[in-house]
């Protein structure tokens, strides 16, 4: 027989699922059934008891209708009353009291022409009747129902003989009577509720009657549906015959009640098992009828049935609220267990890989990394667990052979007091060791018993019996490879555990192969890390140099990640100026530290030429631009991927400081009330991009006015956005009073975060005045004479101030610096002296002319000047301002004479 597949069972579904998702149960659709028979016998005798009565109104209305007209018609007066001169005078009160008692709602009299004599609305008198009056006219009674003037009317019309006692002859008159539809369907609507009144009480017996039927079968179906009651004979065909699991069910007496062909198999019942009491059931275990008799709830327990072995489930039956039986699963897992135990041997040595993977490794550090390769494996694994590493390895270097000189690196296991080498212990394996053997042929090494390993025992045999006596009985060396190369190696010993065997052994090797992996990126980190810290180190600068116009305070702290792109710098400038320098180059690492490096240099340099600080960006920016240009061109890498820069030099003299910046955040300035300002100067685009303009802004900053430059990695945070930070910087900088070191120390402990992710500059420079005693400015007039009278007052200044010592050099130094402004350059020219650490001799004047330095022949009358001032100077140079030109020389002063 093939059976429909949408009545197949379905694996994995009860009768209960079904149920639910098809709620309606064979009682409730006959229940449904009936009740729709009885509603439309109901219906249909309501409509036809409604249609009858309304019939018989209907009727009722035309037949009362006529007998009224008729009778009226046939009234004696009323053809004396129509041969009157005023019919209606005498008719309208007759057929209103008529109307009356004959309970109907208007009687008409008119002519032969259908003109009223006669009707209850007093102004239809003399107007045309509304209705058919050529029947009437013609001698027949004629009913109708039309739209008259009281709605729609149901009325008669009949005809008034000459003669009064004989019908027939000439009509000479007509009288119509009836009734309006409203009241007609009044009278049908008093009878309705008798009829839906005794419809509803004939309705709801027989649904009472239906529901008692219904509930009945709804019992003794147990609420299922005609799917569900197939699919449960389909389901109970299948438990009984196809399902490879037995399934037994018992009642309260402990009586067997079903029991499938698997369970009679299982438990070599016999055919007629059903219906039997359990303890009657021949073959049985007395172990598996005690638990089918106790009736308690068991959950894969796990039983011996001769040579079988096999798991139940037992659980109660309630059927109706309370328990009467129970119902029973067993499952032969003979064959299973081998296999499952294999199973979860594989899943424990996947999880222990697996956790390997995630739990070693977790920080760059080697040291770290081996301490997580030891606890990762302890107790799963290995009862303790040494890691020993080559020396090279934890500074970051590779190891250039194998070698017997391990430092032990990482130690874990189940109790502290095994007598093995501790942690930082230098070791030195003897050849005859499984470590020594494991290094030189770069595979595990397995040794089963610890007690007769004598060349084991040879490395330190006090050790050796103290480690056997503690109870450690095996051991497996595996040495650490990456790339090829031998790091280190991993011992695995236990002491609680079974002895390792060759699986172990396999899983010891994949283990220790992916940690090795793991220590070699470490150790490779921990070289591009000290390499990056050395590169910067000796990029930065280390000792400030020596100036006047500012007391300086910095710090610098490299990123978490590693070491990055950011500086600063202090370079001092001639005419007691000094250039302060903070800048960040995108990334982190080598390749970082030497963009830094690079910017830095070519800093130093475009200083020392003396530009404006907008200019001198504008140099770094092409600069930025060539170096991307050309590693581009080559196909290399090494290129700046993006780059921020402030520039300010501030003069000690004028007190003046003028700022440029490229991309950067902008300083803070505390003047020596306390108060913090952020000064709003011109952004300017990041070095690199190109074709955007840098401006430069003046501020004046007063003596003792500390200028703040920093980078975006103090005040950047992921827990705060760049408006919290300068808020907190403001906070830390309120306070005047301060040295720059504590400034410094202050801003560092308010802002600092405790894991920055970007690297922290911090530079803070209080400003200097150059006293007015030491500063001394001459107009001097446009002619060569003038030049004899200026070297007179500057060596007068010299002796006032001390150094009369430098009077000649000072002396050649104005001769040729004022005659070559007057011979070449232009007015207004200025001469003006400073009194710093260096004699600073600077000579004004109107022109952009630039002097060049030449060495003259012998037969030349002139150009042998500046080889002069060159020679007598320390240093000497030009620098442009808005209104020409200044050329400078700087003289060191003479040393104090001891006392």
């Amino acid at each position: 027989m093939v059976r429909d597949p949408s009545l197949q069972p379905v694996p994995g579904t009860s009768v209960r699922s079904l149920s639910k998702k098809r709620p309606r149960s064979v009682a409730r659709q006959v229940f449904v059934l009936q009740v729709a028979i009885v509603v439309l016998l109901a219906a249909g005798a309501v409509l036809a008891l409604v249609l009858q009565s309304r019939h018989d109104v209907d009727r009722e209305a035309r037949s009362r209708s006529v007998a009224v007209a008729q009778t009226f018609a046939h009234a004696l007066g009323l053809r004396e009353a129509l041969r009157s001169p005023d019919p209606s005078k005498i008719l309208q009160p007759l057929t209103e009291v008529t109307r009356k008692d004959a309970g109907v709602d208007f009687i008409v009299v008119m002519n032969d022409q259908g003109i009223r004599y006669t009707h209850p609305l007093p102004d239809r008198i003399g107007k045309q009747f509304v209705g058919t009056i050529a029947p009437s006219l013609a001698g027949q009674v004629y009913t109708e129902s039309v739209e008259g003037p009281l709605g729609q009317e149901i009325q008669a019309v009949v005809p008034v003989f000459v003669d009064p006692y004989k019908d027939g002859g000439p009509v000479v008159a007509l009288v119509s009577a009836g009734l309006t539809v409203k009241n007609v369907t009044g009278v049908a609507g008093r009878q309705l509720p008798v009829i839906l009144g005794t419809s509803a009480a004939a309705l709801a017996l027989a649904t009472a009657g239906a529901a008692l039927i219904s509930r009945r079968l709804n019992r003794q179906t147990r609420g299922l549906g005609p799917l569900e009651m197939t699919r449960m004979y389909e389901h109970h065909d299948a438990v009984l015959h196809s399902v490879r699991e037995g399934v037994l069910i018992t009642d309260g007496g402990g009586r067997l009640l079903l029991a499938n062909d698997e369970a009679k198999r299982l438990l070599r019942l016999p055919p007629d098992a059903e219906g039997q009491h359990i303890r009657e059931l021949s073959g049985l275990d007395r172990q598996m009828a005690d638990l089918l008799l106790s009736g308690r709830v068991a959950t894969d327990e796990v039983h011996e049935a001769g040579d079988r072995l096999l798991v139940i489930n037992q659980r109660p039956t309630r059927p109706r609220g309370r328990p009467e039986g129970t119902a029973v699963t067993i499952r032969d897992s003979t064959e299973m267990q081998l296999l499952s135990t294999r199973a979860e041997a594989a899943r424990k040595r996947l999880r222990l890989l697996y956790d390997a993977g995630v739990g070693v490794g977790t920080t760059l550090d080697v040291e770290r990394t081996a301490q997580e390769l030891a606890d990762v494996a302890v107790p799963r694994f290995a009862d303790f667990v040494t890691v020993d590493l080559a020396e090279p390895v934890l500074l970051g270097d590779e190891p250039t052979a194998v070698t017997a000189d391990l430092r032990r690196t990482g130690v874990s296991g189940i109790r502290d007091d095994v007598p093995l080498y501790p942690k930082g212990r230098l070791i030195d394996f003897v050849p005859s060791t499984p470590q020594a053997r494991g290094l030189s042929s770069g595979r595990a090494e397995m040794v089963t018993d610890l007690a007769d390993a004598p060349g084991w025992h040879a490395q330190d045999p006090p050790r050796a019996r103290a480690i056997v006596e503690f109870g450690v009985h095996s051991l497996i060396t595996a040495p650490l490879k990456a790339r090829g190369v031998i790091l280190g190696l991993v011992n695995f010993w236990r002491s609680e555990k079974e002895p390792f065997d060759e699986e172990d052994l396999s899983l010891a090797e994949e283990l220790v192969a992916r940690a090795g992996v793991t220590i070699d990126n470490a150790r490779r980190y921990t070289r591009e890390h000290a390499l990056a810290v050395a590169l910067q180190r000796s990029l930065l600068p280390r000792d400030l140099p020596e100036q006047s116009a500012v007391e300086v305070s910095h710090y610098y702290l490299p990123a978490q990640s590693g070491v990055g792109g950011d500086w600063f710098d202090v370079i001092p400038l001639p005419g007691s100026r000094v250039a302060l320098v903070v800048g960040d180059v995108v990334g982190h690492g080598l390749h970082a530290a030497a963009a830094m490096g690079r910017l830095r240099t070519a800093v130093l340099n475009f200083s020392s030429l003396d530009l404006p600080p907008d200019e001198l960006l504008a140099r770094l920016d092409d600069l930025v631009q060539y170096i991307d240009q050309s590693v581009e061109g080559g196909g290399g890498e090494g290129g700046l991927i993006g780059a921020t820069c402030l520039y300010a030099v501030y003069d000690a003299v004028t007190q003046r400081c003028t700022v440029a910046r490229a991309g950067h955040m902008p300083p803070a300035v505390v003047r020596p009330d306390g108060t913090v300002e952020i000064p709003e100067l011109p952004a300017g685009a990041p070095l690199g991009l190109g074709g955007f303009p840098f401006e430069s802004a003046e501020l004046d900053l007063s003596e003792g006015t500390q200028l703040v430059l920093y980078t975006d990695g103090l005040i950047e945070e992921r827990t705060r956005d760049i408006d919290e930070g300068l808020a907190l910087l403001r906070s830390a900088l309120a306070h005047a009073d301060r040295k720059p070191e504590e400034t410094c120390r202050a801003v560092l402990a308010e802002l600092l975060p405790v894991r920055p992710r970007d690297d922290v500059a911090l530079l803070v420079a209080r400003t200097s005045a150059l006293p007015a005693d030491r500063i001394a400015e001459w107009d001097v007039p446009f002619e060569p004479s003038a030049v004899g009278a200026m070297r007179a007052v500057a060596v007068e200044k010299l002796e006032e101030w001390g150094l009369s010592e430098l009077a000649f050099g000072t002396e050649l130094v104005l001769s040729e610096l004022i005659t070559n402004a007057i011979r070449h350059g232009a007015e207004p020219v200025r001469v003006r002296l400073l009194h710093d650490r260096v004699l600073t001799c600077e000579v004004f004047d109107g022109s952009s002319s630039s002097p060049r330095l030449h060495y003259a022949k012998t037969t030349d009358e002139g150009g042998r000047g500046l080889f002069l001032v060159a020679q007598i100077s320390r240093r000497w140079g030009a620098r442009y301002t808005p209104e020409g030109k200044v050329i400078w020389s700087e003289q060191p002063l003479p040393e104090p004479e001891e006392t």
